[in-house]
């Protein structure tokens, strides 16, 4: 059966359908968002290299969607694997847009009178969008998609001011959820991560504290795409941050949260001290960290950078908590491990380096494809067969096999779409 599945349509996902459908395998491609693009399109720019992070990914969306070997299922998710290697018979639920696929050209004439809005997750909460809405600007497929729970007209039969206004017809409110029957030779797992939340971090203070944020939360807020175009400004009262914290470790490391390290926050944190600086020659970054780790290609040249040429200190202490002073600046308190004393500083803006962790929704998936995770709740595999997973057939590449960046990640995909091609060849 010369068909795979990939499932996930992050830049391990993207990439591992290429890679199949390139070596004339046909791919179903099923992401559970209503565009494919991951963690990686919230991003602003990607180290080592500061390369404009959509650049890199949006060409990558397009192949995708339009090579004739691939078929997108977006707003879908995997419902039920029977079979084996070779043979698998795969249950997807494919959500109601309420939107026709064929017909939607994306204008967004119908966001524009749409009256209902609610947080937006893509921008985590930042910013506000409508019930109908493009999941990015950059979205692959470039379809609206209409929230079933904050669409006036479906919850309460009122109304339906998108469907009058859509010159195409696109708005369909009679659409139905669907499942759709496949049958492929080999599985890619490919769903990604989640961030921490770190809110049970007592002493950081993450939500009572306006001014204390995450890193993807920062990622958002320097974005030209963002809630404030590209401005970093203080949730609290809009002005320019000019003195950031970043706080290593929020949540990794620890016995209480995750006792992994999560392995990218330290040379994430050091591109974002690299991007204040870049938005303004003024902005000031401290990176409180408790061990510095930059092990990837050019990465310890880039911090080394970042310190030299960008305005960035890195502060060798683990932050203890952080406070507020009366005009809602963060006040870092922190043991500096060169002289053992306890420190303070105040800064404009904390943030967060949270851990990444499993996805919800691992352990949900893990049990219909059959799979084991491991002891934090990542995909396992093999250890001497590194994108095997313990059931014959299916492979896992990227995030969801533990933290990585996005170098390791592509190729991960790339080995496990090779792996996946041997077994739907057979």
């Amino acid at each position: 059966m010369n068909e795979v599945l990939v499932v996930g349509g992050g830049i391990a996902g993207i990439q591992a359908a290429l890679d199949l459908a390139e070596s004339g395998l046909r791919v179903n491609l099923v992401e559970r968002a209503p565009s494919i693009g991951g963690r990686m399109a919230q991003l602003d720019k990607t180290f080592p290299t500061d390369d404009c992070s959509t650049c890199i990914l949006s060409p990558k969306m397009v192949d995708c969607a339009r090579h004739p070997n691939i078929v997108l299922h977006t707003y879908s998710e995997v419902q039920a694997v029977k079979g084996e290697a070779g043979a698998f018979a795969v249950r997807v639920l494919k959500r109601a847009r309420y939107v026709d696929e064929d017909l939607c050209t994306g204008c967004g004439e119908c966001v524009l009178k749409c009256p209902r809005k609610v947080p937006d997750a893509f921008n985590m909460g930042l910013s506000e969008r409508k019930a109908i809405y493009l999941y990015f600007p950059q979205a692959v497929p470039l379809v609206m998609t209409i929230d079933p729970e904050q669409c006036i007209y479906l919850t309460r039969g009122k109304c339906g001011a998108c469907a009058k206004v859509c010159q195409a017809g696109a708005v369909d409110f009679e659409q139905q959820d669907r499942e759709l029957d496949l049958e492929v030779g080999a599985i890619v797992v490919a769903t990604g991560y989640d961030f921490y939340d770190p809110t049970p971090i007592g002493q950081y203070h993450y939500h009572r504290y306006p001014n204390v944020i995450t890193a993807l939360e920062y990622e958002r807020l320097t974005s030209a795409s963002g809630p404030t175009g590209g401005h970093l400004r203080r949730p609290s009262d809009g002005k320019p941050a000019k003195t950031i914290g970043f706080v290593q470790c929020a949540g990794s490391r620890h016995v209480r949260f995750n006792r992994y390290c999560s392995t990218v926050c330290c040379v994430h944190s050091t591109k974002q001290a690299v991007l204040a600086w870049e938005h303004d020659h003024d902005a000031r970054s401290y990176i409180f960290y408790t061990d510095l780790r930059g092990s990837g290609k050019g990465f310890r040249e880039y911090i080394d950078r970042a310190q030299r040429d960008y305005g960035a200190t890195f502060v060798h202490g683990r932050v203890a908590q952080i406070l507020e002073d009366g005009d809602r600046n963060p006040i870092v308190k922190y043991e500096d491990e060169a002289t053992l004393h306890p420190r303070r500083m105040t800064v404009d803006l904390a943030v967060l380096a949270t851990s990444l962790v499993p996805r919800h929704d691992a352990p949900q998936l893990a049990a219909v494809l059959g799979i084991e995770l491991d002891e934090f709740g990542f995909v396992k595999t093999d250890p001497f067969a590194p994108t095997d997973t313990s059931r014959p057939g299916i492979v896992a590449c990227g995030c969801c096999l533990g933290p990585a960046d996005i170098p390791q990640s592509v190729t991960q995909a790339s080995a496990a779409a090779a792996r996946a091609a041997e077994i739907a060849l057979r």
